[in-house]
């Protein structure tokens, strides 16, 4: 007999951006040396790239449900930021990752903005600084080198500007098991406040 599995009492949750397609593609095409060179690596998906604007952690259901209007509420008033992928560096040797460049103070209020409404709704979270980046790769425990020279292949990457159009509400414990962690939207609101001109 096959029963359904029931859905955890909890999920992992972070609030984040996306690059659409074309700039996750074109960065993707600039790290097709670093792939060849270090297929060791544990390289995400390119459908999984984001910018973390405020990690969560482990919260019940409810309390992902009583964040959305709110969040909602917030990206019906904010404008879309202009932002590009470029360079890359690593975090301990191990963790590859590209920046962020744009209206990078603009990523930073945002993230405030995120956080603080967080904090005002009752859920507590590590507030870690902002260091706007976009992870694409971990080292296994024993190779300290391949982060470091993947990163040096992405130096002189810059990526075109693109309109980071949506706020995202991610799950990251979707598929939870011996495989690699899978990201799925819980819900996503456009920005639809003007730009200023």
């Amino acid at each position: 007999m096959n029963e359904e599995t029931p859905a955890a009492a909890t999920v992992r949750v972070f609030i984040a951006l996306a690059p659409p397609d074309d700039a996750k593609q074109e960065l993707e095409q600039a790290l097709r040396p670093a792939y060849d060179a270090h297929p060791q690596m544990r390289w995400n998906r390119i459908e999984d790239w984001h910018i973390t604007l405020a990690f969560l952690g482990e919260l019940p259901r409810e309390a992902v449900a009583g964040l959305r209007p709110p969040l909602a509420e917030l990206a019906a008033r904010k404008a879309p930021l202009l932002l590009s992928l470029r360079g890359g560096g690593h975090f301990d040797e191990r963790v590859l990752w590209s920046g962020i460049g744009g209206d990078v103070e603009g990523l930073h209020l945002l993230a405030g903005e995120v956080r603080a409404l967080v904090a005002e709704h009752g859920v507590p979270f590590t507030d870690r600084p902002l260091n706007p980046h976009l992870t694409l790769a971990r080292s296994r425990r024993d190779d300290a080198s391949s982060a470091v020279r993947a990163a040096a292949i992405l130096s002189g990457f810059t990526g075109r500007t693109w309109p980071a159009e949506r706020l995202h509400l991610v799950g990251s414990n979707f598929g939870r098991g011996p495989g690699p962690i899978r990201y799925r939207d819980i819900e996503s609101w456009a920005f639809e406040g003007a730009r200023p001109s």
